[in-house]
Formats: structure tokens, sequence, C-alpha cells
């Protein structure tokens, strides 16, 4: 085991971090009282640049009057390359700070671009007298960004956790991909032996495997919360459910739904099960034991349970702790 430690970051549910466009204030109330775990009010790609004024205001608005009990609140703001981005961080941070718990930061390409926001918020925070700290969710949707993960990742204090856009992504790289965002490319693919009769399968492949698990790699190392980035086509719930059991698979916590239709999906996905969280009790109820007892070790069904295997049953019953807090009215 490495002598490294890692962060303990502030722990909250993201099974679900639904999107709210910031100038259709129509949605607010709903997604304020949805199941989503996390919602953020997006003030940049779906925010035309004749509205985003406007959009600051009634997300501010929103921030400061409705009623977010048994989720978290973000705002994905414009970014550090546009002019609109100081805009959306002073505005919101000051007229509604303290009420905010996050703030999504799009296209981040280097450690530079968080420690220019940590520095603003910082001031901001101790100008306004903001007593929470506002934390920072990075988006990485392009190749430097992918390239400069590592140190993006420990930029600051206040990051929490880390979300893959593809859709971004793929336009800054030039990638082919099909037409919903999420989606496979059957032209990724590769092609059996041919059989008997001269006959070849075809069988697809994930063009995103490498990107989420360096992206999840990078996020766990650093005790961040790896979350999967959105599927498009709203009428697909099996094309959703699909990318995102690959998304668990790797180790993500949730993913990024654009309809409160796959809030619940993803709630249900991403929650630990009961097995799971049995089998993590008894792990913990083992390491208990063996420390009353003053035992070097730690057994379980007479197999070693090393700190790894602790360290993951502890966040497996934090996490059912807070599904179960988030089900009580």
């Amino acid at each position: 085991m490495s002598f490294k430690t890692i962060p303990i970051r502030t722990q909250r549910l993201s099974r679900s971090m639904l999107a709210v466009p910031g100038s259709k204030p129509q949605f607010f109330e709903k997604a304020a009282a949805g199941a989503a775990d996390l919602i953020f009010f997006d003030l940049e790609d779906s925010v035309p640049p004749d509205q985003k004024a406007q959009a600051r205001k009634e997300v501010s608005a929103a921030l400061n009057e409705l009623d977010f009990r048994g989720k978290s609140v973000s705002v994905r703001i414009n970014g550090l390359d546009t002019h609109y981005m100081y805009r959306d961080v002073v505005d919101v941070v000051e007229q509604a700070g303290s009420r905010l718990d996050l703030i999504l930061v799009p296209k981040v390409g280097c450690a530079a671009d968080i420690y220019a926001l940590d520095m603003l918020l910082t001031q901001i925070e101790q100008a306004k007298g903001i007593k929470q700290r506002i934390g920072l969710e990075l988006l990485v949707e392009t190749p430097l960004g992918l390239q400069n993960i590592g140190e993006i990742a420990t930029a600051s204090p206040r990051n929490e956790s880390i979300v893959f856009g593809s859709a971004d992504y793929a336009a800054a790289a030039g990638a082919q991909t099909a037409s919903i965002i999420g989606a496979p490319n059957p032209d990724y693919h590769v092609l059996t032996d041919a059989d008997s009769e001269g006959e070849r399968e075809r069988h697809w492949g994930d063009m995103w495997h490498y990107h989420l698990a360096r992206l999840v790699a990078v996020a766990r190392t650093n005790g961040l919360r790896p979350i999967d980035g959105p599927f498009s086509d709203i009428k697909d719930p099996d094309g959703w459910m699909a990318g995102a059991k690959r998304a668990r698979t790797l180790g993500c916590e949730g993913k990024m739904a654009i309809h409160p239709s796959q809030v619940e999906l993803a709630n249900e996905l991403f929650k630990p099960s009961a097995d799971e969280v049995t089998q993590a009790r008894r792990v913990l109820a083992a390491l208990e034991q063996a420390e009353q007892a003053g035992a070097g070790a730690v057994t379980l069904d007479g197999k070693m349970i090393d700190i790894a295997s602790i360290r993951q049953a502890k966040a497996t019953v934090k996490k059912a702790d807070l599904v179960a807090a988030k089900a009580v009215p």
C-alpha cells in the first residue's frame, strides 16, 4: 500500500445529476421538488448569449426562494475563455452563494483554470461572509483537460467530482460519433474471423472506455467522485441503461441526466444493492471485533480483509446511509 493518503472530500449523493436550463424558470420548481440527488442550473450551452444576464438573475432568485431540501445544488458557469464566466461567478455567488453547494466548471483545461476560480470564489466568500465553502465539479471535455487531468484534480481543496463530457470532447478531438450524445458508434468495431461459410460477426466497442477509465482512476486517486456524462436520447431508456451500466462497472458514482425521466433510472442503478450493503456492514463489524480484540489483522469468512476493502466498505455504508436519509420525508 502506498504511503500517499487519499484526501477525504465532502461526501454527497451524485447518482443523478439533472441539468436545468438557466433560461427556463418554468422548470425550476419541478426540478427542486424532484428526485434528483443533484441539480445544476446551466448558464452555459443551453442559454443563448442574449439571455445569459437574465438567466443569472433567474437562477439567483431560484436559489434564494426555492426549497432544495434533500438534494445538492450546482451552477454550470460559462467557460473561462469567455467574457461571461466572471459575471456568472460574481453575480450568482454574491447574490445566492450561501444557498449554493457547487459550481460546475466546463471545459477545464489545466490546473491554472481551477486556481483562478478558487481565488475568485475565496474573495467573494470572504467579502460576503459566506461560511460554507462552495465546492467545484470539474467537467473534462477536451483533449487538453484529459492530458492534464491529474494536475487538475489536485488544483484545489474545493474539488469534489470529475464529470466526463463526450460531446464536446468529440468536437475538440475530431472524433467521429453517433448523432446521439453518449451512444456508441457502429464504426468503432472489430470483425471476427470468418466461419466455415465465410461469414464474419461484427462486435461494437465502446469508444469512450479509455477516457472514462482514466477519469475514474484519477478521481479515485484524489478522493473525488467520478460521474459519467449525458445520454441524449430520452426515448431510449435501454440505450441509457447500457451506457450507465458500463460507467458503474468502471467505478462511476452517477450519471448526468438531461431529462427527469432519466433520474429514477440513475438513482436505482447507482445505489448500493442490499447484498453490497450487507457485505459492507459485515466487513466493518469484523474490523470492530478485531480492534476490540487487539488483533493485528482483520479476517472474514476465513479470508484477510485488506485496507482497500475496508475503505470500500465504509464508502458503501456511507452511501447507503445517505440514500436512506434522503428517503425520509
